[in-house]
């Protein structure tokens, strides 16, 4: 009797969770080949044909085009072992022969009473060969098949090759899975599955990869190693130190960033801090490029609020913040640090340019609290104070993204169909491309951009 197997919707990477029926390639009654395609689906991110991993009669389809169906979903089920191994041919073609091979005549596909199909067998794990000597093994093949019978299942903590499966669909747990062995050109039946039942993950796969590529040459020494060098210096990574290793180097483990950059023309901006400056304020404390930046970034994420959120990722979820605490980079003695202006979003440019100076006179004397250096949601970078132009800030992990400020400086610029010499400044953002696109992204910046070449623009927000 044939067996009936359920096909899934296959995991197709990327963090997908579901598809949407674009067009069947077959119909039920169809003779389908291991790895033909079966459907078009399409993802969030491209259109894909999905290949069947059984060999048989398709005996029922889930789901009508255009249709959404979730990853792990049933796509249709095959039957296996009642039919001969040639595509191209309908189930219904082998039922109008003369008989002899049916015993209940013309039957519900995959339920017949003829004679019964071959049994399907998983390829099992087995254990490695140890070869004694080259007379007494010959192979790693001869090896297997002289110290254990091929339909003994044998456990074995690693997938193997040379074990071969000569009929019988191969369990996969996915496309991408197989198009990764083909790529190294290896053969699925010659791998065993260390999944539920022996599938094979995408774990397995790789796994006979490294034991191909890492095979020693025969005789073969391994590689000695170096020895340390003892004139060099070791610095241990601790306190402040250790807290921004740790930090960066978990932003870039867990983050998949992305960084966009534009020149702008801040001479209308440096121009506008003068004026203000000249005109004085109450307190007499001078109005700086960080703040009115920070009072853009505040305008910026009102209007792209994508860019002030975070990542659940055990919940997978996007959390994004109804309150804009503004982080900004400042380099003290102690090492790199990164303030916080709470409640940054409900500041204007002297409010936050206060703030900023107070927490960075409290950075240089290293009296910053915790709570002070915690529970940013952005945060602003102006690393052209060290005479940089350009960067690629690592995002302030768990933020989601970073404004990069470069130095300003005169450069040849056209203006107003002429060249001229002006004020240049580079900006440069990194995020998170989990939260948003690069619409979104070249969105906030450009808008960035428009209000350092064009403060006023600010006006239509305060």
């Amino acid at each position: 009797m044939a067996q009936v197997l359920e096909f899934k919707l296959p995991d197709l990477g990327e963090g997908l969770t579901e598809a949407e029926v674009v067009r069947w390639l077959v119909e039920v009654g169809d003779v389908v080949a291991v790895d033909q395609p079966v459907v078009e689906v399409e993802t969030a991110k491209a259109m894909v044909e999905v290949p069947c991993p059984y060999g048989g009669v398709v005996t029922a389809r889930f789901g009508e085009e255009g249709a959404e169906l979730p990853v792990g979903a049933p796509l249709l089920t095959v039957a296996v072992g009642s039919v001969e191994p040639t595509t191209g041919h309908r189930a219904s073609d082998r039922s109008s022969g003369d008989g002899s091979e049916s015993g209940s005549g013309n039957v519900l596909v995959g339920y017949g009473t003829g004679a019964p199909a071959a049994r399907r067998r998983r390829v099992r794990p087995a254990q490695v060969p140890v070869p004694v000597s080259a007379a007494a093994s010959g192979s790693a093949t001869a090896s297997v098949s002289a110290a254990v019978p091929a339909s003994e299942p044998v456990p074995s903590a690693a997938p193997v090759l040379g074990v071969t499966e000569p009929e019988g669909p191969v369990a996969v747990i996915s496309p991408l899975v197989r198009k990764l062995a083909r790529q190294h050109g290896l053969d699925l039946r010659q791998i065993a599955g260390t999944g539920r039942d022996g599938l094979i993950l995408r774990t397995d796969v790789e796994s006979a990869i490294r034991a191909v590529g890492e095979e020693p040459a025969f005789g073969a020494a391994p590689a000695a190693r170096p020895e340390p060098d003892k004139s060099s210096e070791r610095i241990a990574l601790r306190g402040v130190r250790g807290a921004v290793a740790e930090k960066l180097s978990r932003s870039r483990r867990e983050i998949p960033d992305a960084t966009c950059w534009v020149d702008a023309d801040a001479t209308a901006l440096m121009a506008a801090r003068a004026a203000m400056n000249a005109h004085g304020s109450a307190t007499g404390a001078k109005v700086s490029v960080l703040a009115l930046l920070a009072r853009i970034c505040t305008a910026a994420l009102a209007r792209f609020p994508e860019l002030n959120s975070t990542v659940d990722a055990e919940a997978r979820e996007i959390v994004r913040l109804p309150e804009v605490h503004l982080g900004f980079a400042a380099q003290t003695e102690r090492g790199l640090v990164v303030p916080v202006v709470r409640d940054a979003h409900t500041r204007n440019v002297e409010s936050v340019g206060a703030e900023i100076t107070r927490l960075t006179e409290a950075a240089r004397d290293g009296r910053l609290t915790p709570a002070q250096l915690t529970g940013g949601t952005f945060t602003l970078n102006n690393y052209g104070v060290f005479g940089v132009d350009g960067s690629t800030p690592i995002i302030n992990h768990p933020e989601a993204a970073m404004l990069g400020v470069g130095r300003i400086v005169p450069k040849p610029w056209v203006h107003e169909g002429e060249l001229a010499v002006r004020q240049v400044v580079q900006l440069s953002l990194t995020f998170d491309h989990r939260v948003c696109d690069g619409g979104t992204a070249g969105g906030f910046l450009r808008y960035v951009a428009d209000c350092v070449e064009q403060p006023v623009v600010l006006l239509r927000t305060l």
